[in-house]
């Protein structure tokens, strides 16, 4: 029985600590330094570079990881890890729980289903572009893992948590030495790259006249959008957070229950399997909303539970945790080698997301143009939170459709993007065979995106 005293008791309550204190100082001086303020880098991300500095110059003097210390129970910087995983799948499972989607026009409908097109198609180059560079860095090093490339578009497209997933099995499971910190790195120029590239694409635009930059906020939310009719109340028998948070956990609890039921049927597939923790934790999200509402329709449920505005709040919470957590995690020491790969890597994915985005958004979004790319491209650099922090500036009261189409491409872009995943698993094994379906596959995306384009002029 450990004593109350004893480190391993207060070790995890003070890396969680130090975490949010990390947050706390990113926005103080988010407030109060005006090149921060102005350059749109997100809170978490600011935090996480504070705490990967602090952490660096710790272990430059002592030669100890800080996180690694007694005070952190010992072994934080694994710690850190599990932190970044779990709260990638609760943010998603967070988000899957909010409201159902709206009637929609054919045209919406259409524009919704070209944006996760795109999404998936933006993986696709980066992928290709990825591996294709490190391809060529492998020929020229020796001993350079090959599919390292691959970690690109999960750390560009899709953010901390799968950078670090993606990042884990190749250094377990095929040797890639520093692959977890290699994907945290790539995730993390991800970011900047969104709030950097996004601040000088506003001030061309703006000196061109083609946008406004709004010192607007958004209006204070309605009590109707907090509070819906027939939903339970604020403080009934139990704390209507605490409703939300346990419908969260326990559905996350179903997925992990399914993940270990799989990897046991599936053995040689049991990484794979857990890397989509966040997919499964979606998937069982949409069950228990079917089961919900059927239980609400049989009036075995007299109250909705779920809770929109309060999911929102939770699943924001989880995504800054990870950022956060997963920048922190970062091991400078063992990038050594790494170094020039990686700014080559975080260049051309910047630029080529960038140039494919705005083409994009001009030639199928002409109605919003401005606002579709930037919100596009800050989610495709970072997450759907920088996204909508990109978008904000120019769209305060997000009156255009792009945060809508933010928020219902996923469907679409999960359907289409799920092999990109898979032929993540060959890449190690086959990295040419990989480069090959991952450039055939974005030219039939790129079909299917400009389809009306393409069979127009030909029926022409």
């Amino acid at each position: 029985m450990s004593n109350f005293w004893d480190f391993s008791v207060w070790g995890g309550l003070s890396l969680v600590a130090v975490l949010m204190f990390g947050l706390f100082l990113a926005n103080y001086l988010k407030k109060t330094v005006k090149f921060l303020r102005d350059s749109l880098i997100p809170t978490s991300v600011l935090g996480g570079i504070i705490l990967l500095l602090i952490s660096s110059i710790y272990e430059w003097i002592t030669g100890n990881l800080l996180f690694n210390t007694d005070f952190f129970g010992g072994n934080g910087m694994a710690a850190l890890e599990v932190i970044t995983y779990h709260a990638l799948a609760l943010g998603f499972i967070a988000t899957a729980f909010k409201g159902g989607r709206a009637k929609h026009t054919k045209k919406r409908n259409m524009e919704i289903f070209n944006t996760g097109v795109t999404t998936v198609s933006t993986y696709l180059l980066q992928g290709v572009l990825g591996l294709g560079i490190t391809l060529i860095v492998a020929r020229i090093v020796t001993g350079f893992f090959p599919a390292a490339g691959v970690i690109l578009p999960f750390g560009y497209g899709q953010g901390t948590g799968q950078a670090l997933n993606y990042g884990s099995i190749y250094e377990s499971d095929y040797g890639f030495v520093g692959g977890r910190s290699f994907g945290l790195t790539i995730a993390a120029l991800g970011f900047l790259s969104a709030s950097i590239g996004g601040v000088i694409h506003m001030n061309v635009m703006k000196r061109r006249g083609k946008i406004v930059v709004s010192s607007e906020t958004a209006d204070d939310m309605r009590q109707d959008e907090i509070q819906k009719k027939g939903e339970i109340p604020m403080n009934g028998t139990m704390d209507k957070m605490t409703v939300q948070i346990g419908l969260v956990v326990i559905t996350y609890m179903i997925a992990y229950l399914l993940m270990y039921a799989l990897s046991l049927a599936l053995l040689d597939m049991r990484a794979t399997i857990y890397g989509f923790n966040f997919l499964i934790g979606v998937l069982m999200s949409a069950l228990m909303k079917v089961i919900l509402s059927a239980l609400t329709k049989k009036n075995v449920i007299k109250h909705q539970y779920v809770n929109t505005f309060l999911m929102t709040r939770i699943g924001n919470f989880f995504f800054d945790i990870m950022v956060i957590a997963g920048i922190a995690a970062i091991r400078l020491d063992v990038l050594k080698n790494y170094w020039l790969v990686i700014l080559i890597l975080g260049v051309v994915g910047a630029l080529s997301t960038y140039y494919y985005n705005y083409y994009v958004a001009k030639k199928l979004f002409s109605d919003y143009t401005q606002e579709q790319f930037l919100g596009m491209y800050g989610m495709l650099t970072g997450t759907a939170s920088t996204g909508i922090i990109l978008l904000r500036e120019i769209d305060p009261k997000l009156i255009t459709p792009a945060s809508d189409n933010l928020v219902y491409q996923n469907f679409p872009a999960i359907v289409f993007g799920f092999p990109l995943m898979l032929l993540a698993t060959l890449a190690p094994k086959q990295p040419e065979l990989t480069l090959l379906i991952l450039a055939i596959f974005f030219a039939v995306m790129n079909v299917i995106l400009f389809r009306a384009r393409i069979f127009k002029k030909r029926s022409k």
